[in-house]
């Protein structure tokens, strides 16, 4: 086993119970370990550690356990490439926690005479300008304060290092003016501002040309849902969990574990290390601060989500704004009765021709209503978002596990340019040697393509002109179905995944359901049992075993 002394340091104080830590950073003890300090062919560079370490106290401020820790596995190399180990860095902590700082001190590093890379450029990228300056505008501050001329060339544009020619600069993040250069290192601030990939792609693209190319994202959740924040949790959660086989990305995630722990003071370290005690002056300020935060929510509760959100990196998801409870979901995993014979209304959304589709028959029985759906999912698209035809595709998920359903028989893969509605019809048309299919409702989007072919199998069917605005006329059906367990998917998972992915959003008075996120996060599931749920009144509902009884007493 390789170690630091900074790396063994964090451990201890953990161990020995004087900091708390969150699941994701214990987690990382345990991947590190068994992924990257058993190899021997690797080693810290305790030159680079303790150089990069004495310039930021120097000229900066006292660094923290955890900011030497996190060094420490920035200067991690390939004995035998001298190549660095970690190429992305993901730093995400509450607000407070000094993150901006600690890049500002990396930074002006990384220009200095200590830092022997040549031509080792830093682009810091923002949303804003002035968020992107942030930094630039310390490491300008401390040369001028400390009058360190001769080492560098201090400008507003631009920032030189004399002696190995490598320049900081700041920029907003308009992807479209940008291309990528020969950039040592790519400081993205603020991702959750960032909505994709697209600025990331761009500026990434010019690393490499350059030894010790670097990424480091930094930022605290944010509102933007399945934006770029989103995919770095969700690569960080599946490297932890050993889903994503990936020794190049360093997930440092500070968070709560539950919200309820923001109730015990003593559990916010978990989403800010800086409040681990012992507490310098800077720490002692910032707990005071959280802690009147805190105090005001008593009378303010409109304030909670951002502080849940920024505080304590935890971003609740508002009963008001949800479709279910995760117990609630849980509560739709019941058994599903003999269905044989009974009658049902069909619901389909076919809103895309390339990604998705959805079918489905709901059931009365009593007050329970019963979904049983099928899927039709393009291969194309499944290969590229959820790694579908990867080898090893059940145990490592991207986002959804779209092989395990497969085989579940929860969905079917079609390998085709664009989805034919056939798909869709002919299932339907499997399932009336089982069921009575009283009705079909759709949406109308695509019924240009769907109408000629339910009236070729013979379906009566009805179209939703405008589905959206009988969302608010089913949402009391819907809420109280699903609060009293009164809604039965079975063993289906993927219909609970499509639920969970549905936010609720009231615009102009109305309820209306939506995608959390438009490309990975899919609902066409809950939209297709949505429109079978607009007619579930008109279901015939028949007691099955009285039906087997009456066919039982029949003399054929």
């Amino acid at each position: 086993m390789i170690t630091n002394k900074y790396v063994e340091e964090y451990r201890q104080l953990y161990e020995d119970d004087k900091i708390k830590l969150n699941k994701e950073r214990i987690k990382l003890f345990d991947w590190l370990d068994k992924n990257i300090l058993n190899d021997d062919d690797l080693y810290f560079d305790e030159e680079k550690i303790e150089n990069c370490i004495r310039f930021c106290e120097k000229w900066y401020f006292p660094l923290e356990p955890f900011q030497k820790f996190i060094i420490a596995f920035i200067f991690l190399y390939h004995r035998e490439t001298q190549l660095r180990v970690f190429k992305e860095f993901f730093l995400t902590m509450g607000r407070g926690a000094g993150k901006n700082g600690l890049i500002s001190a990396l930074s002006h590093f990384f220009i200095s005479p200590l830092y022997d890379v040549e031509n080792y450029d830093i682009s810091i990228i923002a949303n804003s300008e002035q968020q992107a300056m942030r930094s630039f505008d310390d490491v300008y501050n401390t040369i001028d304060k400390h009058q360190l001329d001769k080492q560098f060339v201090n400008g507003r544009a631009q920032i030189r290092g004399k002696n190995n020619h490598s320049i900081l600069r700041a920029m907003t993040s308009n992807a479209n003016t940008k291309d990528g250069g020969r950039e040592g290192a790519v400081i993205f601030d603020e991702i959750h501002e960032f909505a994709n990939q697209k600025t990331v792609g761009v500026l990434m693209s010019g690393l490499g040309k350059v030894p010790d190319s670097r990424v480091i994202y930094i930022g605290t959740n944010g509102y933007v849902r399945g934006g770029f924040f989103d995919s770095l949790m969700d690569r960080a959660h599946m490297t932890l969990n050993g889903e994503f086989d990936d020794t190049t990305f360093f997930p440092f995630v500070c968070k709560l574990d539950d919200k309820d722990e923001v109730k015990d003071s003593d559990m916010w370290e978990k989403a800010n290390p800086m409040l681990s005690k012992p507490r310098g002056k800077y720490a002692a300020g910032l707990f005071e601060e959280i802690e009147s935060d805190y105090k005001r929510l008593t009378f303010d509760e409109s304030a909670r989500e951002e502080f849940m959100t920024k505080r304590m990196n935890f971003p609740e998801k508002s009963l008001a704004h949800s479709i279910a409870t995760i117990e609630e979901l849980k509560a739709t995993k019941q058994k599903v009765p003999d269905l044989e014979h009974s009658s049902c209304i069909a619901g389909l959304d076919y809103a895309t021709l390339r990604d998705f589709a959805a079918v489905g028959l709901l059931f009365r029985n009593g007050d329970e209503y019963i979904w049983k759906g099928h899927s039709f999912v393009r291969k194309e698209f499944v290969d590229r978002v959820y790694a579908y035809s990867e080898k090893g595709a059940h145990e490592k998920q991207r986002f959804a596990p779209i092989k395990k359903w497969e085989d579940e028989g929860w969905l079917t893969v079609i390998d085709e340019p664009s989805m034919s509605p056939y798909h869709i019809i002919q299932w339907l048309d499997s399932m009336r040697e089982h069921y009575d299919i009283q009705k079909v409702i759709a949406d109308n989007y695509r019924m240009d393509l769907i109408r000629p072919i339910l009236e070729e199998y013979g379906f009566e069917y009805e179209i939703l002109r405008n589905p959206r605005s009988l969302h608010g006329l089913l949402a009391p059906r819907i809420t109280d179905a699903f609060a009293n367990h009164k809604i039965n998917f079975g063993d289906n998972d993927m219909m609970r995944w499509y639920t969970n992915n549905v936010v609720v959003q009231h615009k102009n008075g109305n309820v209306v359901y939506e995608k959390e996120e438009n490309v990975r996060r899919k609902t066409d599931g809950f939209h297709a049992f949505l429109h079978a749920m607009y007619r579930a009144d008109e279901i015939e509902e028949v007691n099955v075993d009285s039906f087997l009884d009456m066919i039982d007493n029949i003399d054929f």
